[in-house]
């Protein structure tokens, strides 16, 4: 018999429940079907996003090793997007596992029992995901428009200098602008972003129903549940009289 612990039987965590009969086709759960959608859209591109911002952050860490590596006594100023970017990955993890759980609890427990102080803990670290998340999304797109790598401390002059910055330039521009991945990142992240305020919309809708009703069940589900169904009842016909019995009624009247 599998455990059960918080209440939530883990007996009910099966590779089927990822079937997408059971996914999609289920509709006893409020606004199950659209949560599972709009979470995956912003796990997906907000991870996406982190995933692309953290190759180029270490391309340009690499790039600057390598240069003062190469010519003592250089500097090279990366840190504005080194910060971005990290700070990406942080949005990145934390709405992964705020919407991932999220996901999983209503995949494998669609119908259980949440105290108000759980749903404020999701709901408010859903709206910090939001805030957070578009801190993030302007202050990365400003530090790709307007800002640039900057060497200093050297003979910019210098051939072998402009020969090892030219053979970096594809992968690590001066230019953050100038780098595809970068800004493939940064439109991952607004539409990420995006997806996360739709989930928090659609996280909250779902708490308000869960304290209205009292229960995760869709609205039809609970009047099967009650014995009421929306569709129109048909009509009992009256019992058909034998021929018989029609004889002898005709027979009456005559006499």
């Amino acid at each position: 018999m599998a455990p059960v612990i918080w209440g939530l039987d883990l007996g009910d965590m099966k590779w089927s429940a990822f079937g997408s009969k059971y996914m999609f086709g289920n509709t006893e759960f409020h606004l199950r079907r659209t949560k599972f959608i709009i979470y995956q859209c912003a796990m997906i591109f907000l991870v996406v996003s982190e995933s692309l911002g953290t190759a180029v952050l270490s391309d340009y860490v690499d790039q600057q090793n390598a240069l003062q590596k190469q010519f003592p006594g250089i500097d090279v100023f990366n840190n504005n997007y080194v910060g971005i970017a990290s700070y990406n990955i942080f949005i990145g993890v934390f709405a992964a596992i705020v919407f991932g759980a999220a996901f999983f609890f209503d995949l494998f427990f669609p119908g259980r029992y949440e105290p108000r102080w759980m749903q404020n803990i999701w709901m408010g670290a859903a709206v910090f995901s939001c805030i957070a998340g578009l801190g993030d999304a302007l202050a990365y797109t400003v530090i790709l428009c307007l800002r640039r790598e900057v060497v200093s401390n050297h003979d910019t002059n210098d051939p072998s200098l402009i020969e090892a910055l030219d053979n970096a330039h594809n992968k690590t521009p001066l230019l953050y602008r100038q780098s595809g991945r970068a800004v493939a990142s940064v439109i991952f992240l607004w539409i990420g972003w995006v997806c996360a305020v739709a989930s928090t919309v659609v996280m909250v809708m779902f708490y308000r129903y869960y304290r209205n009703y009292g229960t995760a069940k869709s609205t039809h589900a609970r009047r099967a549940e009650d014995g009421k169904f929306d569709g129109p009842q048909s009509a009992e016909k009256p019992p058909r009289r034998s021929e018989s019995a029609v004889g002898t009624e005709a027979d009456s009247l005559n006499h």
